[in-house]
């Protein structure tokens, strides 16, 4: 029966990968790597507007600081790297999106 400690392996392999996507260091790099592009992509008048704040006291908590008018370079950037995000990483993007969305629906009624 090698074929219960290797799915037992996979499994606690698939467990480990999901854990480290939701680490505070991950979730940090890849908000640094999307406002770095945000940036980029934003106009100049605009790049001062875009910044995220990790909470030192609680690290899963970041402050996303960013004009009305940069939104859609931020929602660019995070489509551009879901693929290379582990798969709780992209979930977590994903609801970023998701509540900036409704943030921005919201403001328009």
């Amino acid at each position: 029966m090698r074929i219960i400690p290797s799915m037992m392996k996979k499994f606690d392999n698939d467990v480990s990968n999901l854990q480290k996507g939701l680490h505070p260091e991950n979730i940090s790099y890849w908000y640094d790597k999307i406002i770095k592009e945000t940036i980029d992509m934003a106009p100049p008048w605009l790049q001062d507007k875009i910044k995220v704040k990790q909470d030192p006291i609680l690290p899963m908590k970041f402050n996303l600081d960013i004009s009305k008018r940069a939104v859609r370079y931020f929602m660019i950037a995070v489509d551009d790297n879901l693929e290379e995000m582990p798969y709780s990483t992209k979930l977590y993007f994903l609801k970023v999106q998701e509540i900036m969305g409704s943030e921005m629906d919201k403001s328009l009624v």
